[in-house]
């Protein structure tokens, strides 16, 4: 089997989207050692999903304010969270950016790495099958389904997700 070296490799940059769980950091010890070698430069992107917007909500300045105020917390959450992540360990020798949108996750996700000319998605799948797919839906296969790049996925292992809560 032949190694590629970095000229060699089809890929010069990987977006690897990140939901603030140890569920969606999976992908990261496994992506992350093969990026190195190759010299792959790594784009986090964290999406923030908007909350539910009704046409009964208030629309009082205050009410306005407010939910302005709750967007710019999340963002601001967000970017903390991936400046964090690109801080660890694992990313010692990569070229990392990190990048905050807003949206629909499947949507901005594709955006994003078209946007920051990606030649590969690296992300972590829940695994979800049956109810729990069709009640919560994949965005690991809304990607996989729409990505002009090839999609790198990872399963999470069920004990990742129960590390989160203990």
């Amino acid at each position: 089997m032949k190694i590629l070296a970095a000229a060699e490799s089809p890929f010069r940059r990987a977006l690897v989207p990140l939901d603030g769980s140890r569920i969606a950091e999976a992908v990261l010890p496994v992506f992350l050692p093969m990026a190195r070698p190759l010299q792959i430069e790594v784009a986090l992107v964290r999406v923030v999903v908007p909350a539910f917007e009704s046409s009964a909500v208030d629309e009082s300045p205050e009410a306005l304010e407010a939910s302005q105020q709750a967007k710019e917390h999340k963002r601001q959450e967000a970017i903390e969270y991936l400046r964090v992540v690109a801080a660890m360990p694992l990313f010692e020798g990569l070229s990392v950016t990190t990048s905050v949108r807003a949206g629909q996750a499947p949507d901005q996700i594709i955006d994003a790495a078209r946007e920051s000319e990606a030649d590969l998605i690296a992300m972590t799948t829940h695994g979800r099958t049956g109810l729990r797919r069709l009640l919560f839906g994949s965005v690991a296969e809304a990607v996989l389904r729409t990505s002009h790049v090839p999609v790198f996925v990872v399963r999470a292992a069920p004990v990742e997700a129960v590390t989160r809560v203990a």
